[in-house]
């Protein structure tokens, strides 16, 4: 359960003789986590997070990979300075902003088998983003309204593995549980070996389901990586970040859940 006022009703407060939106002082106080949860993102600035090339493209973590030091170094300076063109933190509300353009926001701290919380909010119509899960492209996140994504399935909603082989049942979700544009979306990730679980404004729209190999669709996908937001060419807004890592026990249990 989060402890911040943003699940809770606004209410009006007066201090020092003006009254001033709870929920606007609960979103400019620092992050507070679940219990068990660590808060990615400090509602300050960009701490822990890197620049990974991105711009609605991809870019593959076998390539990164194989950087000797030096490049590694030289890559990472150069996609920081452009995270820091496209990303920013609005200080008035503690929130995480892309303007949809330049490198994705990459965990400067690698995962295997994790559950992740985020907030997010499209601003515009026909708005698209995503997060992927260890470098791979993605849990969706687009507008079921667009009338140019209703080809790519946009009007099926937000949520599925999109970048899924076809045959995947993954790639689609399994309810339409999307807000309108403008208001805030609450999901939930939970990934375990190759296996992910999203649920999105508290209903399940991917379970169990195997995330395929966009770079290489004969292998499974890695054991870590980076969680990244993905920009996609218009502006996103991300808050109430946080990640736990799952051990070996739990995601044992999870994974038998699953249906064979």
């Amino acid at each position: 359960m989060y402890v911040r006022s943003t699940w809770t009703a606004m209410a009006v407060v007066t201090i020092l003789g003006c009254s001033v939106s709870a929920e606007v002082l609960a979103q400019t106080a620092a992050p507070r986590p679940p219990a068990g949860f660590t808060a990615l993102f400090n509602g300050k600035n960009l701490d822990g997070w890197r620049g990974r090339p991105g711009g609605g493209g991809v870019f593959s973590p076998y390539v990164e990979a194989k950087f000797t030091p030096e490049e590694r170094a030289a890559k990472q300076a150069e996609w920081n300075a452009d995270r820091d063109l496209h990303w920013r933190v609005d200080t008035a509300t503690g929130e995480l902003v892309s303007d949809g353009k330049g490198v994705h926001l990459a965990t400067a701290k690698p995962y295997g088998d994790f559950e992740f919380h985020v907030d997010w909010m499209l601003t515009q119509p026909g708005g698209d983003s995503g997060i992927y899960l260890r470098s791979y492209p993605q849990v969706q996140i687009w507008d079921p309204a667009s009338a140019r994504d209703k080809k790519s399935g946009a009007d099926k909603g937000s949520g599925g593995l999109w970048n899924n082989n076809p045959d995947n049942p993954g790639r689609w979700p399994l309810a339409l549980a999307d807000k309108p544009i403008g208001q805030w979306n609450r999901m939930t990730i939970k990934m375990v070996g190759t296996r992910v679980w999203v649920t999105l404004n508290d209903t399940p729209v991917v379970v169990g389901q195997v995330l395929d190999n966009f770079f290489d669709r004969t292998q499974p996908v890695l054991p870590t990586g980076s969680i990244e937001l993905q920009t996609h060419g218009s502006e996103v807004r991300f808050r109430n970040v946080f990640v736990r890592e799952i051990g070996e026990a739990e995601g044992r249990s999870l994974v038998g859940t699953v249906a064979k």
